[in-house]
């Protein structure tokens, strides 16, 4: 006999499973695709079950922002032109969808030596060793001698930089984020971080022209803000502290100026979970009304699969 006293469950109280709330039944299950199935087929087949219920509802979201013509603000850092998206990005940009494109300053470097030369990406590491990382000649006497042709005037970080791809008849100007953008008249604005990208590097910077190239674009992210409702889109993919706090700051501007910028809805897409897009993307600027969400997985995989949702007829 043991010295221990148990407790007996003989008392215990139960209920039906069909009296039960649960979270999961069969017709949230995905469902099985036959290999010529529409992007829009694929959608319906996602399970519909946490993340995987999140996107279907992002997407819809975001179509319907689409149909109404509301403002979708696009906001990345570098790598995701690294991996290949530009084309993507450029096809909603030219289908009048991105209604204002953000980038970090590694973007215009990545997105310049495209356009310029169809290459990017050194190895860091081995350049490292010897102090030749960053120093290619040519990357910097291009955007930094676009912002030192414009100083004084009132054309920011990007607009400069654009239009002197456009003035050059760049190569592989199509491929160009900032080139586009020029040419089909959206609203494109750099927020770069002194210190942090390979042209502050060279001698041929100019800081008092690069901070007044900087704080125009900041103005010109800002402005774009104005224009979000509900029903808005604002998107950060791929960065994980420059554009969060730009955009918080700056919605705070908007704000503080009584413009109606709330019930819009954000996505942070990127291949982990960060601080800053979650407080200052996903949760804090839909507080007072719309949604944010978080989309964790790699750029060249997510970014076409969405894209692709939103433009299946």
């Amino acid at each position: 006999m043991s010295r221990f006293k148990k407790l007996t469950f003989d008392e215990i109280s139960t209920y039906s499973i069909n009296e039960r709330f649960s979270k999961v039944k069969t017709s949230d299950f995905a469902k099985p695709l036959t290999a010529n199935a529409s992007v829009s087929e694929l959608l319906d087949a996602l399970p519909n079950i946490l993340v995987g219920a999140d996107f279907r509802e992002f997407v819809g979201h975001f179509r319907q922002a689409i149909a109404d013509k509301n403002s979708v603000v696009w906001m990345m850092g570098a790598h995701v032109i690294k991996v290949g998206m530009s084309p993507l990005i450029i096809e909603l940009i030219k289908r009048g969808i991105i209604t204002h494109l953000a980038m970090n300053g590694a973007g215009v470097i990545h997105d310049t030596e495209i356009a310029m030369w169809g290459i990017t990406s050194e190895d860091v590491a081995a350049g490292l060793q010897d102090g030749s990382f960053g120093m290619a000649a040519e990357t910097a006497e291009f955007i930094n001698g676009a912002l030192n042709d414009n100083g004084g005037n009132d054309k920011g970080y990007g607009e400069a930089v654009g239009e002197k791809l456009l003035a050059a008849n760049a190569r592989n100007r199509d491929l160009s984020l900032l080139a586009t953008c020029v040419a089909e008249g959206v609203p494109i604005s750099i927020h770069p971080a002194l210190g942090t990208e390979i042209i502050h590097q060279h001698p041929n910077l100019d800081g008092a022209v690069f901070g007044e190239k900087s704080l125009l674009d900041f103005q010109l992210f800002t402005q774009s803000l104005t224009t979000l409702k509900a029903g808005s889109i604002v998107l950060n993919v791929g960065s994980a502290v420059i554009m969060p706090e730009v955009f918080l700051k700056a919605l705070t501007v908007v704000r503080n100026l009584d413009h109606p910028a709330h019930g819009f809805y954000t996505a942070v897409f990127d291949m982990i979970r960060h601080y800053r897009p979650t407080e200052n993307v996903k949760f804090r600027p839909t507080m007072t009304g719309g949604k944010g969400y978080y989309f964790v997985g790699h750029h060249e995989i997510m970014l076409p699969l969405m894209i692709a949702c939103l433009l299946d007829d």
